[in-house]
């Protein structure tokens, strides 16, 4: 079977699944090994030492055959010796003489090691919590072959793989601590390219049109998500800009047949005089030149817009331009009044931005009678903008269809005004490249129009 490149995401979970198992199972099948309560065999040095020990036990009890006084001053003696050693005798059999029918730890850990260890040839030494029994070794007292079993206790704590194992939790807090910093690994491998492309996906949705090359390195999957990402980007920035442009150059061409088109009415001015039809041949014409400016004016600020994002203070963006706009109120013999504006800040195009609000102010301040209210909140991640007039306002049919490019309201803001219904399709054009809301109702406190929109501010 081939595995997985490891420049693969999925072969990368699958490499770190499979070194995990691996770390575990080593675990699993080292511990017992290493467990110290095993029987073990002796070391070559041991061996000696507790010969000579069974050598001088034979040598000082040789002259006598009761085994109960030997046993009795041998562990006497040897229970308070520098290795606090306990000794028992068995027959071959493995019972123990003489016999004792205590139930000691002792006495019930010899009898379990006994059971394991019999070999003469071969003794063995097991741990039991402190207690250390080893042997059997052969032993000739009292005129009997005998088999010696010694036992050794120690003050010391068991070792620290005896604790671990006794204890599960502690087994298990120590495998999670071994396995924590792979898994911690792997989730930062998954967590970091996922984290980019999320941001990366932020900002499109703010407007920020912009491909990220970092999104192009990592495990493939992400990899190649990052290079489709890049793609869509460009993708949506050229037919943004190559729409954008096309209606620059539309609205340049219409210029050349409606200037030949005023030319030729002037002529027939000058040769017929002024009458009704070329007057309204006039009107019409400066109309559709207005109209094709503003699409000029809407194109030139639309092109390439969507690359190029600041981030400014609202008081920066708008202060300036509501002051003009509270004067130019003012030669109209009207108020203009607005909130203070919230200190913070918002990342997008200012020009675009200036204008969406300029778009639907100097609306208000043409229909208004006497007042215009302009507010400002913020509430969260959100500003919110209100601009509100006392003037005939919208009908309530008609309230949706006013950011419609071209459209014009069928009564009061009809054509006679000499609007072309631009205004307010650049304004909604505008706050919808900023990820924002727009949306128009009739002002309860004044009778006019309202226009709220919605925009996203940054902490």
């Amino acid at each position: 079977m081939r595995l997985p490149k490891l420049n693969n995401l999925y072969g990368r979970i699958f490499a770190v699944f499979w070194l995990i198992i691996f770390l575990v199972l080593i675990t699993v099948l080292s511990l017992p090994h290493l467990d110290p309560r095993r029987s073990k065999n002796l070391s070559h040095g041991e061996t000696l030492h507790f010969n000579d020990i069974k050598n001088s036990i034979e040598l000082q009890f040789a002259g006598l055959n009761d085994l109960s006084r030997i046993e009795k001053h041998l562990n006497m003696r040897m229970d308070h010796g520098p290795e606090r050693m306990r000794f028992f005798l068995t027959d071959k059999d493995g019972n123990l003489i003489p016999s004792d029918t205590r139930t000691s730890f002792r006495v019930r850990a010899l009898k379990n090691f006994i059971t394991s260890s019999d070999s003469v040839s071969d003794p063995q030494k097991r741990l039991y919590g402190r207690l250390t029994i080893i042997g059997p070794f052969p032993i000739y007292i009292a005129n009997r072959d005998l088999l010696l079993y010694v036992a050794m206790r120690s003050d010391n704590e068991p070792p620290f793989i005896i604790r671990l194992l006794d204890n599960p939790i502690s087994f298990l807090l120590l495998a999670m601590l071994v396995s924590t910093p792979f898994l911690l690994w792997l989730a930062w491998a998954l967590s970091k390219p996922a984290n980019k492309l999320a941001m990366a996906s932020r900002r499109v949705a703010r407007g920020e049109f912009k491909s990220d090359p970092s999104l192009e390195f990592g495990p493939i999957e992400f990899r190649q998500a990052g290079q489709s990402f890049n793609k869509m980007v460009q993708a949506v920035n050229g037919m943004i800009s190559g729409q954008q442009r096309l209606l620059s150059d539309i609205s340049h061409e219409l210029r050349s047949p409606l200037t030949r088109l005023t030319m030729a009415n002037a002529l027939a001015k000058r040769k017929l005089g002024e009458t009704q039809e070329l007057e309204r041949i006039d009107t019409e014409a400066r109309r559709l030149e207005q109209m094709i400016s503003e699409l000029l004016e809407l194109s030139r600020m639309q092109i390439d817009s969507h690359l190029i994002h600041e981030t400014q203070s609202l008081s920066s963006l708008w202060e300036a331009m509501l002051d003009d706009a509270q004067f130019e109120a003012e030669q109209l013999k009207k108020t203009l009044l607005y909130s203070a504006i919230p200190e913070r800040s918002i990342s997008g195009n200012p020009k675009l931005l200036i204008s969406a609000l300029e778009n639907v102010i100097r609306n208000a301040i043409k229909y208004a009678q006497q007042q215009i209210v302009i507010q400002f909140t913020v509430s969260g991640e959100h500003l919110y903008i209100t601009v509100e007039d006392d003037g005939p306002g919208v009908p309530e049919e008609e309230l949706n269809d006013i950011f419609r490019p071209f459209y014009r309201v069928s009564t009061a803001r009809d054509r006679q005004s000499g609007g072309t219904g631009l205004g307010l399709a650049i304004t909604e054009n505008a706050i919808r490249q900023h990820s924002g809301t727009i949306e128009a109702s009739r002002s309860q406190p004044l009778g006019g129009l309202k226009i709220c929109f919605q925009l996203p501010v940054l902490s």
